[in-house]
């Protein structure tokens, strides 16, 4: 495949609209009515565009609309999530082509669940994992793993089910939730902010002018290596900050407090925080520390980064009962800065691993057909 550089510029534009008319594109793309109609002929000749139909014009007359071709391929985006895998299959518009979950020890047979509801004659152009880990900046012709322990054993056991040949690209998933939230989330239209995970673990996607920041070593935003506890006599430990937020902690804390006459203590974060909303005295006072206590990493956020806005996810930083908790904090502690709940929810790691796939699977398409220009 050899594309002239308007007919890449063409492809691009025509995979972010999904369809367009050729004068829509010649707007889209900055090029003239007669370069972007030649371009339009090679697209097709590849089979890399389509026509879709037609539209009316405000003068009457009709004008034919395209979408990508069967030969534009898909994309892969897998979530290995800390008890689930989820996978979605996308076409290089985004249109969702392909879904599957399952447990995280199963992630091989998830995988391969969804390539096989992908079309047969689209070839896969790239995939995107999303992993509980720092991700080092990739190398040229360096394999990709995680970069330690928490995520290397579970992504090993999924690649095996990853076609040969196909690019695959690491990123961290608080990232990828934060790509969701920008683009289809509680942070549309706003380019900087804070996207705050709290969960079993905890986490900072950081956007800056609506690019994810990552660092220098893939690891902006490690909140689990910020000092703690920091007091005389007392030594930080090695992500001790994450140890004392996470959830399992939570639990511990709720265990500790639980008066006898109240029952079992709650098992889970699910049913701590449904007991707290239900008016339990013990649930609600666990509670509401530790939305103070998020309250106080968010300053220390704040204080750093003056995001204008945090964007609280995770299972228990994206409850309701945590939000007003938070606010209060952070307003007594830093200055003014907006707080809301994540509206993408569980799903957000996976959407912004396929918007990032689509995005990757474009890049893919052009970068190859130009590879003789």
């Amino acid at each position: 495949m050899d594309l002239s550089e308007s007919a890449r510029a063409v492809f691009a534009v025509l995979a972010a609209a999904g369809s367009a008319t050729r004068p829509q594109l010649a707007s889209l793309a900055g090029l003239s009515k007669p370069t972007v109609s030649s371009a339009v002929v090679e697209l097709e000749s590849a089979r890399l565009a389509a026509h879709s139909g037609t539209a009316s014009g405000g003068t009457g007359r009709s004008a034919a609309v395209y979408g990508l071709g069967p030969a534009a391929g898909a994309v892969l985006a897998v979530d290995l999530g800390p008890a689930l895998t989820r996978v979605r299959g996308c076409a290089l518009d985004g249109t969702l082509l392909a879904q599957a979950t399952g447990a995280r020890e199963e992630a091989a047979d998830v995988v391969r669940e969804a390539l096989a509801a992908l079309p047969a004659d689209a070839p896969l152009r790239t995939v995107v994992v999303a992993v509980g880990d720092v991700t080092a900046p990739e190398q040229e012709g360096a394999g990709v793993r995680p970069a330690t322990a928490k995520a290397g054993p579970v992504f090993d056991a999924m690649a095996v089910a990853l076609p040969p040949g196909v690019p695959v690209h690491l990123e961290n998933n608080v990232n990828c939730a934060a790509l969701a939230e920008l683009h289809e989330g509680a942070a549309r239209g706003r380019r900087t902010f804070g996207y705050l995970r709290i969960g079993v673990g905890i986490g900072l996607g950081i956007v800056v002018g609506g690019e994810v920041l990552r660092g220098a070593n893939g690891a902006a935003g490690e909140l689990a290596r910020l000092p703690y506890p920091w007091d005389d006599g007392r030594e930080p430990r090695h992500e001790a900050l994450e140890e004392y937020i996470g959830a399992r902690s939570l639990l511990r804390r709720a265990a500790e407090a639980w008066p006898d006459e109240d029952g079992p203590a709650p098992r889970t974060a699910e049913q701590l925080f449904a007991l707290a909303g239900e008016g339990r005295g013990a649930a609600r006072a666990v509670v509401g520390r530790h939305a103070t206590d998020v309250g106080r990493l968010a300053a220390a956020v704040t204080a750093v980064l003056d995001p204008g806005l945090i964007v609280l996810g995770g299972s228990t930083g994206a409850d309701p009962q945590v939000l007003a908790g938070v606010q209060a904090e952070l307003a007594r502690l830093s200055w003014p800065t907006e707080v809301v709940s994540s509206t993408v929810g569980d799903l957000g790691t996976v959407v912004g691993a396929a918007r990032l796939a689509v995005s990757r699977g474009v890049q893919t398409v052009t970068e190859a057909a130009g590879a003789k220009h």
